[in-house]
């Protein structure tokens, strides 16, 4: 009987997509190396790795990129119908489905200004001080989440946040390690900025369809062709372009 739902839910998802003719609208918030914008097209790991998915599954695909809550908005209203780069979560089970096979795996890290080293070894450390954060992004370790320890003070780009962060308006920041130092480069950064060691949360990053019978079918479907993309060389070689120096130099060891 599973077999045969599946094969159901697989053959109206086709024929839905089909009969609307109408590409699929996909939305993400910049988030490089993740996704990102470069000379008026989108690249970046993920984008890029779902682009080749979906192109071998047939499916032809829109994309916008806007800021994160924009993107939340969009999928609660119907407007989107996948959302690229979302951690998933009990709440979101009720309006997103999630593939199995997820993005990227991510370690959130805290990053500070180099002449101002704060210590950073337990949460305790962190009293009294404002750290950076993103509007809207979920950080999966609920002590950090929740701690009225310190204060969040949210920007509305990443790019702004470690503009804070050198300036001194805010303490630290807290973003994904890869991400973090990708953007480094982009802005020139590296030798202001640097990283605490300890890791905040991990998580996993998936493209989250909106729940509808057609996009269950679908996000089936996305999820094994890209598990079978990701044991290819051509995966290999699209990760490797966007591995950090950090990622790099212990992969080398």
């Amino acid at each position: 009987m599973p077999a045969f739902r599946t094969l159901a839910i697989v053959l109206l998802a086709c024929l839905d997509l089909a009969a609307r003719a109408e590409p699929l609208r996909i939305v993400s918030e910049p988030w490089a190396p993740y996704v990102f914008e470069e000379n008026g097209q989108p690249r970046g790991l993920d984008y890029e790795a779902s682009a080749i998915v979906f192109k071998r599954l047939g499916i032809e695909v829109q994309w916008s990129l806007m800021p994160w809550k924009r993107c939340l908005v969009e999928m609660e209203s119907g407007l989107a119908d996948a959302v690229l780069d979302i951690f998933h979560t009990d709440e979101r089970e009720t309006q997103m489905v999630f593939p199995k096979e997820p993005l990227s795996e991510i370690e959130f890290v805290l990053f500070y200004a180099r002449q101002r080293p704060y210590p950073f070894r337990r949460l305790a450390d962190l009293q009294g001080l404002k750290v950076g954060v993103s509007p809207g992004y979920w950080y999966a370790d609920k002590a950090f989440r929740t701690s009225p320890l310190f204060i969040r003070e949210p920007a509305p780009t990443h790019e702004a946040n470690l503009g804070k962060l050198v300036r001194d308006r805010v303490d630290l920041i807290v973003n994904d390690r890869r991400a973090g130092h990708f953007l480094l480069r982009q802005l020139g950064l590296d030798g202001q900025v640097a990283q605490h060691s300890r890791v905040v949360s991990r998580d996993r990053l998936y493209l989250a369809f909106r729940r509808r019978p057609h996009l269950e079918g679908l996000a089936e479907r996305f999820s094994a062709e890209l598990r079978r993309f990701k044991q290819e060389p051509q995966y290999a070689q699209l990760e490797a372009r966007y591995r950090d120096p950090i990622e790099a130099s212990a992969s080398n060891r």
